[in-house]
Protein backbone atom coordinates (compact mmCIF):
# COMPACT_ATOMS: atom_id res chain seq x y z
CA UNK A 1 0.00 0.00 0.00
CA UNK A 2 0.99 3.73 -1.03
CA UNK A 3 0.06 6.36 1.00
CA UNK A 4 -0.01 10.18 0.30
CA UNK A 5 -0.51 13.44 2.53
CA UNK A 6 -3.89 14.35 2.38
CA UNK A 7 -3.79 18.24 1.11
CA UNK A 8 -1.75 20.74 3.29
CA UNK A 9 -2.08 18.58 6.68
CA UNK A 10 0.00 16.32 8.11
CA UNK A 11 -2.58 13.33 7.66
CA UNK A 12 -0.82 10.54 5.60
CA UNK A 13 -3.58 8.36 4.21
CA UNK A 14 -3.20 5.42 2.42
CA UNK A 15 -4.24 5.30 -1.62
CA UNK A 16 -7.18 3.20 -1.34
CA UNK A 17 -9.96 3.99 1.96
CA UNK A 18 -12.68 2.27 3.26
CA UNK A 19 -15.74 3.81 2.99
CA UNK A 20 -19.24 2.06 4.35
CA UNK A 21 -22.13 4.03 2.48
CA UNK A 22 -24.78 1.34 1.75
CA UNK A 23 -22.61 -1.39 3.18
CA UNK A 24 -21.82 -0.80 6.93
CA UNK A 25 -24.49 -0.73 9.78
CA UNK A 26 -26.83 -1.54 6.67
CA UNK A 27 -26.39 -3.83 3.77
CA UNK A 28 -24.02 -5.92 4.73
CA UNK A 29 -24.20 -8.32 7.84
CA UNK A 30 -21.82 -7.90 10.89
CA UNK A 31 -20.15 -10.25 10.51
CA UNK A 32 -19.17 -9.71 7.06
CA UNK A 33 -18.70 -6.26 8.01
CA UNK A 34 -16.18 -6.55 10.52
CA UNK A 35 -13.88 -9.29 8.23
CA UNK A 36 -14.00 -6.76 5.81
CA UNK A 37 -12.60 -3.95 8.28
CA UNK A 38 -10.14 -6.18 9.66
CA UNK A 39 -8.56 -7.37 5.73
CA UNK A 40 -8.91 -3.83 5.16
CA UNK A 41 -6.21 -3.12 8.43
CA UNK A 42 -4.25 -6.35 7.48
CA UNK A 43 -3.69 -4.91 3.53
CA UNK A 44 -2.33 -1.51 4.82
CA UNK A 45 -5.81 0.48 4.43
CA UNK A 46 -5.62 2.82 7.30
CA UNK A 47 -8.18 5.27 5.91
CA UNK A 48 -12.11 5.37 6.89
CA UNK A 49 -14.44 6.81 5.43
CA UNK A 50 -18.34 7.53 7.36
CA UNK A 51 -20.99 9.93 7.98
CA UNK A 52 -23.53 10.31 10.25
CA UNK A 53 -26.57 9.47 8.14
CA UNK A 54 -25.37 6.67 6.44
CA UNK A 55 -27.99 4.33 8.23
CA UNK A 56 -29.15 7.33 10.38
CA UNK A 57 -25.82 6.61 12.74
CA UNK A 58 -25.90 2.93 11.62
CA UNK A 59 -22.48 3.23 10.05
CA UNK A 60 -20.43 5.09 12.05
CA UNK A 61 -22.10 2.88 15.48
CA UNK A 62 -20.77 0.19 13.36
CA UNK A 63 -17.01 1.48 13.08
CA UNK A 64 -17.31 2.24 17.07
CA UNK A 65 -17.27 -0.85 17.86
CA UNK A 66 -15.25 -2.57 14.79
CA UNK A 67 -12.21 -0.29 16.02
CA UNK A 68 -12.66 -0.35 19.16
CA UNK A 69 -10.07 -2.34 20.13
CA UNK A 70 -7.51 -0.98 17.93
CA UNK A 71 -4.87 1.92 18.10
CA UNK A 72 -6.51 5.61 17.86
CA UNK A 73 -3.28 6.65 15.98
CA UNK A 74 -3.04 3.38 13.55
CA UNK A 75 -6.06 4.82 11.68
CA UNK A 76 -7.49 7.97 9.87
CA UNK A 77 -11.39 8.55 10.63
CA UNK A 78 -13.86 10.71 8.45
CA UNK A 79 -17.09 11.64 9.01
CA UNK A 80 -19.46 14.10 7.46
CA UNK A 81 -22.70 16.26 8.38
CA UNK A 82 -25.20 17.99 6.57
CA UNK A 83 -28.05 15.43 5.52
CA UNK A 84 -30.95 15.10 7.63
CA UNK A 85 -30.97 13.13 10.95
CA UNK A 86 -34.77 13.82 12.00
CA UNK A 87 -37.14 15.66 11.14
CA UNK A 88 -35.70 19.19 12.62
CA UNK A 89 -31.81 18.13 12.90
CA UNK A 90 -30.26 18.91 9.06
CA UNK A 91 -28.10 21.26 7.70
CA UNK A 92 -24.71 23.31 8.51
CA UNK A 93 -26.23 25.58 11.01
CA UNK A 94 -23.57 26.28 14.37
CA UNK A 95 -26.53 24.37 16.00
CA UNK A 96 -26.24 21.82 14.07
CA UNK A 97 -22.57 21.65 13.64
CA UNK A 98 -21.94 20.98 17.39
CA UNK A 99 -25.23 18.79 17.48
CA UNK A 100 -23.79 16.53 15.59
CA UNK A 101 -20.23 16.27 15.98
CA UNK A 102 -20.96 15.45 19.43
CA UNK A 103 -23.27 12.96 18.17
CA UNK A 104 -20.74 11.00 15.95
CA UNK A 105 -18.00 11.06 18.39
CA UNK A 106 -20.34 8.87 20.73
CA UNK A 107 -21.17 6.81 18.09
CA UNK A 108 -17.94 6.30 17.09
CA UNK A 109 -16.35 5.88 20.37
CA UNK A 110 -13.48 8.47 20.12
CA UNK A 111 -12.66 11.99 21.03
CA UNK A 112 -11.98 13.26 17.89
CA UNK A 113 -12.27 12.21 14.08
CA UNK A 114 -8.95 13.18 11.52
CA UNK A 115 -11.11 14.74 9.23
CA UNK A 116 -15.01 16.37 9.42
CA UNK A 117 -16.10 17.16 6.13
CA UNK A 118 -19.51 19.09 5.14
CA UNK A 119 -21.51 16.45 3.18
CA UNK A 120 -23.13 19.01 1.13
CA UNK A 121 -23.02 22.98 0.88
CA UNK A 122 -25.39 24.94 3.18
CA UNK A 123 -27.54 27.37 1.15
CA UNK A 124 -29.78 28.32 4.24
CA UNK A 125 -26.91 28.90 6.46
CA UNK A 126 -24.62 31.52 5.91
CA UNK A 127 -21.25 30.30 5.06
CA UNK A 128 -19.24 32.81 7.92
CA UNK A 129 -21.52 30.98 10.18
CA UNK A 130 -20.51 27.61 9.27
CA UNK A 131 -16.75 27.93 8.90
CA UNK A 132 -16.96 29.87 12.17
CA UNK A 133 -18.43 26.70 13.69
CA UNK A 134 -15.83 23.96 11.95
CA UNK A 135 -13.29 25.81 13.16
CA UNK A 136 -14.32 26.09 16.36
CA UNK A 137 -14.76 21.89 16.65
CA UNK A 138 -11.21 22.03 15.27
CA UNK A 139 -9.85 24.37 17.86
CA UNK A 140 -11.77 22.30 20.33
CA UNK A 141 -9.79 19.01 19.78
CA UNK A 142 -13.42 17.48 18.33
CA UNK A 143 -11.97 17.12 14.68
CA UNK A 144 -8.38 17.17 13.66
CA UNK A 145 -9.03 19.02 9.97
CA UNK A 146 -11.93 19.90 8.00
CA UNK A 147 -13.07 19.17 4.27
CA UNK A 148 -16.50 19.30 1.92
CA UNK A 149 -17.60 16.97 -0.36
CA UNK A 150 -19.39 18.25 -3.62
CA UNK A 151 -18.84 22.28 -3.39
CA UNK A 152 -19.05 24.06 -6.62
CA UNK A 153 -15.39 26.29 -7.12
CA UNK A 154 -17.76 29.11 -6.35
CA UNK A 155 -18.38 28.21 -3.16
CA UNK A 156 -15.18 27.05 -2.21
CA UNK A 157 -13.50 30.35 -3.46
CA UNK A 158 -15.96 31.58 -0.86
CA UNK A 159 -14.93 29.75 2.04
CA UNK A 160 -11.01 30.64 1.02
CA UNK A 161 -11.42 34.27 1.63
CA UNK A 162 -13.32 34.31 4.64
CA UNK A 163 -10.00 35.31 7.56
CA UNK A 164 -9.74 33.53 10.46
CA UNK A 165 -11.07 30.61 9.96
CA UNK A 166 -9.63 26.82 9.63
CA UNK A 167 -8.68 25.94 6.05
CA UNK A 168 -9.79 23.03 4.10
CA UNK A 169 -7.54 19.96 3.55
CA UNK A 170 -10.01 17.80 1.21
CA UNK A 171 -12.55 17.57 -1.62
CA UNK A 172 -14.91 14.77 -1.27
CA UNK A 173 -16.23 14.51 -5.30
CA UNK A 174 -17.77 11.51 -7.36
CA UNK A 175 -15.15 11.22 -9.96
CA UNK A 176 -14.34 8.24 -11.98
CA UNK A 177 -13.75 7.17 -16.08
CA UNK A 178 -17.69 7.33 -16.35
CA UNK A 179 -17.70 10.84 -14.33
CA UNK A 180 -15.27 13.72 -15.13
CA UNK A 181 -16.41 17.03 -14.11
CA UNK A 182 -14.15 17.68 -11.28
CA UNK A 183 -10.98 17.62 -13.67
CA UNK A 184 -12.18 21.19 -15.41
CA UNK A 185 -12.52 23.57 -12.47
CA UNK A 186 -12.66 21.48 -8.95
CA UNK A 187 -9.04 19.37 -9.01
CA UNK A 188 -7.07 22.72 -10.54
CA UNK A 189 -8.71 25.42 -7.36
CA UNK A 190 -7.87 22.50 -4.64
CA UNK A 191 -4.68 21.81 -6.22
CA UNK A 192 -3.71 25.72 -6.08
CA UNK A 193 -4.97 25.73 -2.16
CA UNK A 194 -3.74 23.01 -0.64
CA UNK A 195 -7.03 20.07 -0.93
CA UNK A 196 -6.37 16.73 -1.94
CA UNK A 197 -9.12 14.80 -3.56
CA UNK A 198 -10.91 11.97 -1.70
CA UNK A 199 -12.87 10.28 -4.17
CA UNK A 200 -16.34 8.72 -3.81
CA UNK A 201 -17.56 6.14 -6.46
CA UNK A 202 -14.44 5.77 -8.22
CA UNK A 203 -15.86 2.75 -10.11
CA UNK A 204 -19.03 4.37 -10.60
CA UNK A 205 -21.02 2.17 -8.41
CA UNK A 206 -19.52 -0.96 -9.47
CA UNK A 207 -20.09 -0.46 -13.47
CA UNK A 208 -16.04 0.17 -13.60
CA UNK A 209 -15.47 -3.35 -12.30
CA UNK A 210 -16.66 -5.04 -15.40
CA UNK A 211 -19.18 -7.62 -13.74
CA UNK A 212 -22.42 -6.60 -15.00
CA UNK A 213 -23.43 -7.80 -18.49
CA UNK A 214 -25.30 -5.52 -20.48
CA UNK A 215 -27.35 -8.31 -22.19
CA UNK A 216 -28.51 -10.02 -18.72
CA UNK A 217 -30.09 -9.44 -15.63
CA UNK A 218 -28.29 -8.25 -12.57
CA UNK A 219 -26.38 -10.86 -11.35
CA UNK A 220 -28.04 -11.95 -7.97
CA UNK A 221 -25.74 -11.73 -4.60
CA UNK A 222 -24.38 -8.52 -5.61
CA UNK A 223 -25.21 -5.08 -4.41
CA UNK A 224 -26.77 -3.70 -7.40
CA UNK A 225 -29.76 -6.67 -6.44
CA UNK A 226 -29.98 -6.18 -2.79
CA UNK A 227 -32.39 -4.05 -1.59
CA UNK A 228 -31.15 -1.60 1.04
CA UNK A 229 -28.31 -0.91 -1.48
CA UNK A 230 -29.40 -1.44 -5.10
CA UNK A 231 -31.26 1.79 -5.31
CA UNK A 232 -28.46 4.37 -5.20
CA UNK A 233 -26.73 2.22 -8.04
CA UNK A 234 -29.21 2.12 -11.16
CA UNK A 235 -27.92 5.32 -12.24
CA UNK A 236 -25.16 4.26 -14.30
CA UNK A 237 -25.87 0.55 -13.87
CA UNK A 238 -27.73 1.41 -17.57
CA UNK A 239 -27.51 -0.80 -20.87
CA UNK A 240 -25.32 2.32 -22.26
CA UNK A 241 -22.94 2.54 -19.92
CA UNK A 242 -22.65 -1.30 -19.10
CA UNK A 243 -21.94 -1.17 -23.54
CA UNK A 244 -19.13 0.80 -22.74
CA UNK A 245 -17.57 -0.61 -19.65
CA UNK A 246 -17.02 -3.33 -21.96
CA UNK A 247 -14.72 -2.15 -23.91
CA UNK A 248 -12.54 -1.32 -21.46
CA UNK A 249 -11.55 -4.78 -20.97
CA UNK A 250 -8.74 -5.11 -23.62
CA UNK A 251 -7.03 -2.10 -22.43
CA UNK A 252 -7.24 -3.18 -18.76
CA UNK A 253 -5.80 -6.45 -19.62
CA UNK A 254 -3.10 -5.21 -21.90
CA UNK A 255 -2.14 -3.16 -18.56
CA UNK A 256 -1.66 -6.18 -16.62
CA UNK A 257 -5.12 -5.21 -14.22
CA UNK A 258 -8.17 -6.13 -13.89
CA UNK A 259 -10.60 -3.63 -15.12
CA UNK A 260 -11.54 -2.55 -11.45
CA UNK A 261 -7.66 -1.96 -10.49
CA UNK A 262 -7.30 -0.41 -13.81
CA UNK A 263 -9.92 1.82 -13.26
CA UNK A 264 -8.43 2.86 -9.44
CA UNK A 265 -4.79 3.60 -11.06
CA UNK A 266 -6.78 6.04 -13.16
CA UNK A 267 -7.90 7.38 -10.77
CA UNK A 268 -4.87 7.38 -8.14
CA UNK A 269 -2.50 8.69 -11.41
CA UNK A 270 -4.36 12.30 -10.73
CA UNK A 271 -1.85 13.98 -8.02
CA UNK A 272 -4.18 16.11 -6.37
CA UNK A 273 -6.02 12.64 -5.30
CA UNK A 274 -5.10 11.44 -2.04
CA UNK A 275 -7.35 8.48 -2.00
CA UNK A 276 -10.05 6.57 -3.53
CA UNK A 277 -12.65 5.29 -1.14
CA UNK A 278 -13.99 2.00 -2.00
CA UNK A 279 -16.96 0.08 -0.17
CA UNK A 280 -16.92 -3.82 0.30
CA UNK A 281 -19.36 -6.60 1.03
CA UNK A 282 -16.67 -9.18 0.92
CA UNK A 283 -13.20 -8.90 1.96
CA UNK A 284 -11.60 -10.64 -1.59
CA UNK A 285 -12.81 -7.33 -2.79
CA UNK A 286 -10.69 -5.67 -1.13
CA UNK A 287 -7.56 -7.89 -1.76
CA UNK A 288 -8.36 -6.92 -6.09
CA UNK A 289 -8.82 -3.55 -5.11
CA UNK A 290 -5.31 -2.67 -2.57
CA UNK A 291 -3.41 -4.01 -5.95
CA UNK A 292 -4.06 -0.53 -8.10
CA UNK A 293 -1.99 1.45 -5.21
CA UNK A 294 1.31 1.87 -6.56
CA UNK A 295 0.41 0.03 -10.06
CA UNK A 296 2.80 1.23 -13.00
CA UNK A 297 0.41 1.69 -15.93
CA UNK A 298 1.34 3.27 -19.62
CA UNK A 299 -0.60 6.47 -19.70
CA UNK A 300 -0.92 5.68 -23.07
CA UNK A 301 -3.20 3.28 -21.75
CA UNK A 302 -5.30 5.66 -19.87
CA UNK A 303 -5.62 7.93 -22.89
CA UNK A 304 -6.83 5.11 -24.84
CA UNK A 305 -9.46 4.36 -22.37
CA UNK A 306 -10.55 8.02 -22.00
CA UNK A 307 -11.04 8.22 -25.90
CA UNK A 308 -13.38 4.97 -25.78
CA UNK A 309 -15.83 6.46 -23.44
CA UNK A 310 -16.08 9.85 -24.90
CA UNK A 311 -16.63 7.94 -27.92
CA UNK A 312 -19.02 5.71 -26.52
CA UNK A 313 -21.09 7.92 -24.54
CA UNK A 314 -22.50 11.06 -24.55
CA UNK A 315 -20.72 14.06 -23.32
CA UNK A 316 -21.33 15.88 -20.05
CA UNK A 317 -19.65 13.47 -17.89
Amino acid sequence: MKYRTLGSSDLEVSEISLGSWLTYGVGVEKAKALACVDRAFDLGINFIDTANVYGRGAAETFLGEALATRKRDSYVLATKVFFPMSGSDNGLSRAQILKQMDASLQRLKTDYVDLYQCHRYDANTPLEESMQALSDVVRQGKARYIGFSEWSPAQIEASLKIPGMEKFVSSQPQYSLLWRRPEKEVIPLCARNGISQIVWSPLGQGALTGKYDPDAPLPAGTRATSEEMGGMMQRLLVKEILEAVQLLKPVAKESGLSLAQFSLAWILREPNVSSAIVGASRPEQLDENVRASGAHVDPALFAKAERILAEALPAGR
